[in-house]
């Protein structure tokens, strides 16, 4: 009888040939639908409505579909600008707060079929996927829940046309790679001319678990779903773009006072940092505008995110292990402002030239452990460009050690590691170092590693020989580790914008609570704070006033914010006549400077800004500026 060398070596080893398998999942797994999404990094999402033409941020529900008419709208254009700045993938808004749909549905008449653009004909859906497509871009598509046009809403049947809406949405337009369901839902609307404050159950009004996702999981199982609690990713709780420093791929949903958490309505605590060790694979997603506001606003051109200003957001997305959703604001015409076009594609020259060479390529590699002595389980695998081949210990080895030489000193300042994720999220930190003068010196250290962590250093170091000690609560598995230095270069619009010039503080004064002195600083970080606000804030003028902008707090607290305003002019202070009210939408998740602009510039004695409601019982500022 011949007896092989593999079968003694199993009657001899069964430990090692075991540890040849490769090491156990640890914790929760990613989907394959969710390994997908982790590899493309990088998004944008389009948000084009009447509300555009409406120079708002969030549609009431009540624009005359006549105004939606795009003379020179240009899918191609958007889609080949987000492509040269890296994206993967392209994400339609179908249907926003206001209820507008951009695809011919069944479910309603208000939306493009009822609009002038292409004489009622046109998919507008359509035109973004197809374009996207040319690109090579996935694609997806985004489904406001609430619908503030829709006469429906509040009532038992509207769920009803919502799920219809997310059908013809799963079945008509391919291949999907997203399923984006906001959380804003509830609150004042139009709803068929009603126009009143409709308030809903979130726990159970969508059903989203048990009608509402599975439509997506039926037609679209590749498809990702995000809300604020997945379930396959979640909101970063920020509309700045940044996950926390430490921020883990799993997650454990909590709702508030017992309520089960649903999209609206959750405790975001936890929604930047992860929970370790959670209860399900739940990565975070940093949605951010290209531009301040979500929607065009001509008085935002000069305020569009530069490369470097995208490349620190990318670094604090996609390099602590979440990705990176950019949304993008067409015009009215139908196509993107030429900075905004500028700045994607000088940010995608960044990342390429940046990332273009691993300066670790080439090093030799020494691990204080490697499993089963395994050629498959080596070091060498870390610098392979693969993410699922990997380096690992022993299971009894939960802290190894890598020594790097490299065949020559390298000068960078970015350092990427990456795990292979499939067997779970298991480092818990990791500490580098570098060899100076004979000694070892500590370089930087990371925690939360997952499918990508981008350490910069505070400034570019020269080394030939790294140490990299890796702490897991099991045998870690290492994928990838890179040496990078960041690519720079002059950058500048060749459009400066619409300047607006602010009133000089010789040319106003503040009456109202003597004077709210850290409203006029220049320094957002103060503020103040009034518990009676119903007067008003009252500001003597001396000169003609076109706008009046108004700044929320900015320490992440959301007390006092201003959600509805009313802006009032007198000549003597006691008779008062309105020439502006209106609401500051999605200030709460974006709380960035409020512009009022007036319908003609107004020359006053008195113009008085009224919260009509805010956060809370008190009012909260932290500047107030005038525009001539």
């Amino acid at each position: 009888m011949k007896i092989t060398k593999s079968f003694l070596l199993t009657l001899l080893f069964p430990s090692v040939l075991l540890a040849q398998d490769g090491p156990k999942p640890y914790g929760v797994l990613p989907s394959e639908r969710q390994l997908l999404w982790h590899e493309m990094e990088t998004y944008c999402l389009i948000h084009y409505t009447p509300t555009t033409f409406q120079n708002k941020e969030w549609g009431y529900g009540d624009a005359d579909p006549s105004i939606f008419n795009p003379k020179q709208f240009n899918a191609e254009q958007i889609a080949a600008a987000a492509a040269a700045g890296g994206f993967k993938g392209l994400v339609s808004v179908a249907k926003h707060h206001d209820g507008f749909c951009l695809w011919p549905t069944a479910t309603t008449s208000y939306g493009v079929k009822s609009s002038p653009w292409k004489n009622g004909k046109g998919d507008m859906v359509k035109e973004f996927m197809e374009a996207a497509h040319q690109q090579g871009l996935k694609f997806g598509v985004y489904l406001s829940a609430w619908d503030r046009n829709d006469t429906r809403y509040g009532t038992s049947a509207y769920p009803e046309a919502y799920r219809a809406q997310l059908t013809e949405l799963m079945t008509q337009y391919g291949e999907l790679f997203t399923s984006w369901h906001d959380g804003a839902n509830g609150g004042d609307g139009y709803y068929g001319g009603k126009n009143e404050k409709r308030i809903i159950d979130r726990t159970t009004y969508y059903a989203w678990h048990e009608k509402t996702w599975p439509i997506v999981r039926k037609n679209q199982p590749l498809a990702v779903i995000f809300s604020d609690v997945g379930p396959d990713m979640r909101w970063v709780g920020n509309e700045h773009g940044f996950a926390d420093e430490t921020s883990w791929a799993t997650y454990t949903p909590k709702g508030i006072d017992g309520r089960v958490p649903v999209p609206g309505d959750s405790d975001y605590s936890e929604s930047p940092s992860g929970t370790r060790n959670g209860d399900f694979w739940i990565p975070a997603e940093c949605d951010v505008p290209q531009r301040p506001g979500w929607f065009y606003h001509p008085d935002q051109d000069a305020k569009v995110k530069t490369p470097n200003q995208l490349f620190e957001i990318y670094l604090k997305s996609v390099g602590r292990g979440a990705n990176m959703n950019l949304g993008l604001a067409p015009m009215p015409e139908g196509y993107l402002h030429a900075n905004d076009v500028k700045s994607l594609e000088a940010f995608g020259q960044k990342l390429e030239k940046t990332f273009a060479k691993n300066l670790a390529e080439g090093a030799t590699i020494k691990a204080s452990n490697i499993r089963a002595n395994a050629d498959k389980f080596g070091p060498k695998w870390i610098l392979d460009h693969d993410r699922y081949s990997y380096y690992a210990s022993d299971d009894a080895i939960h802290e190894p050690i890598l020594e790097l030489t490299l065949p020559t000193a390298q000068t960078f300042d970015l350092i990427r590691l990456r795990e292979n994720i499939k067997l779970g999220q298991r480092l818990d930190s990791v500490l580098i170092e570098y060899m100076e003068k004979g000694e070892w010196k500590q370089l930087a250290k990371a925690t939360s590693i997952g499918a990508n962590r981008i350490v910069k250093l505070d400034k570019p170091v020269t080394a030939s020989q790294l140490r990299i000690s890796l702490f897991a609560p099991v045998a870690p598995t290492l994928s990838d580790f890179g040496l990078y230095r960041e690519f720079d270069e002059p950058f500048a619009f060749d459009e400066s914008g619409k300047e607006y010039v602010k009133l000089s503080p010789s040319d106003y004064s503040i009456k109202t609570a003597k004077g709210l002195t850290k409203s006029n600083d220049n320094n957002p970080a103060t503020f103040e704070s009034l518990t009676a606000f119903q007067e008003g804030v009252i500001f003597q003028v001396g000169t003609t006033v076109s706008a009046i902008a108004y700044l929320p707090r900015q320490d992440g607290i959301k007390e006092g914010t201003a959600l509805t305003y009313e802006v009032a002019t007198s000549s003597d202070g006691k008779v008062w006549k309105v020439i502006k009210a209106g609401e500051f939408s999605n200030i709460s998740a974006n709380p960035i400077e409020q512009v009022i602009h007036f319908d003609t510039p107004v020359k006053t004695k008195f113009i008085r800004f009224t919260p009509k409601e805010t956060i809370g019982k008190t009012f909260s500022v932290a500047s107030f500026t005038l525009f001539k």
